[in-house]
């Protein structure tokens, strides 16, 4: 199997001591259950990683001037998709609806005016992702976003190791040196959008901009580029960020 990671995305074990670290010196008992769960070390095989698809839609693209308005949590593993286990909450954002994000995602303002905030489902969100590590779709927009929030009603951020698969696309096809050879020739690069990187990939196209869809729709991708470019016995430090 081709070793497809660049230098500087090197396995590391820094996170299983940073979620210890968070557990000792926590303020808020919520966090403290959620970091004293921790996380696999580096070394351990993906196959055997529990792991849940997640997925936010929010009101821009600025965790510091936006809000989150959905999230979609999908367990799974390699080998099973946990369906029956998916979570889906509407929140009302500190921060109004524009048209552009109406638009968009296709939450509505009354939908969201009769929604709870964000902390009266943080105790069954933290639930839901603790013992499992996150897989995003582009980690710039759920890290941050949901760091803040939980920040803004618990007085300390949330930050947690996450599998990125649109990080994982950049490396095959943004940082490759097929990638660099296409682009010395002038070509444009290859889109690593969550639907563009799903059809390389043969899998169905879904309507995007609904949290619990997209979330699914990165359990499935991650899947596809383990077996695509990986193997079950894969360091799960290789992969995540």
């Amino acid at each position: 199997m081709v070793n497809l990671r660049p230098a500087r995305h090197r396995a590391s074990s820094d996170w299983p001591a940073y979620l210890a670290d968070r557990a000792a010196r926590r303020r808020h008992p919520l966090l403290a259950d959620y970091f004293a769960t921790g996380c696999p070390a580096a070394e351990t095989p993906i196959a055997e990683v529990p792991m849940v698809a997640m997925d936010m839609e929010t009101t821009g693209l600025d965790a510091r001037r936006h809000a989150i308005v959905s999230i979609g949590l999908v367990p799974f593993s390699l080998s099973r998709i946990r369906l029956a286990e998916r979570r889906y909450w509407v929140v009302r954002p500190s921060r109004p609806l524009s048209h552009e994000s109406v638009t968009y995602h296709h939450i509505t303002h009354s939908e969201v005016a009769a929604a709870p905030d964000l902390a009266a489902i943080l105790p069954d969100l933290l639930e839901a992702l603790a013992g499992r590590l996150a897989v995003v779709h582009y980690r710039h927009i759920e890290r941050p976003f949901l760091s803040e929030a939980v920040r803004a009603r618990l007085g300390e951020g949330l930050r947690f190791p996450m599998i990125d698969t649109m990080s994982l696309e950049a490396r095959i096809h943004r940082q490759s040196l097929w990638a660099r050879f296409r682009r010395w020739l002038g070509r444009p690069p290859v889109s690593i959008r969550l639907q563009n990187s799903r059809a390389r990939y043969g899998l169905p196209a879904y309507q995007g901009h609904h949290a619990l869809t997209d979330a699914l729709a990165t359990a499935e991708l991650l899947q596809a580029q383990i077996a695509a470019h990986y193997t079950p016995e894969t360091p799960v430090g290789q992969l995540w960020s």
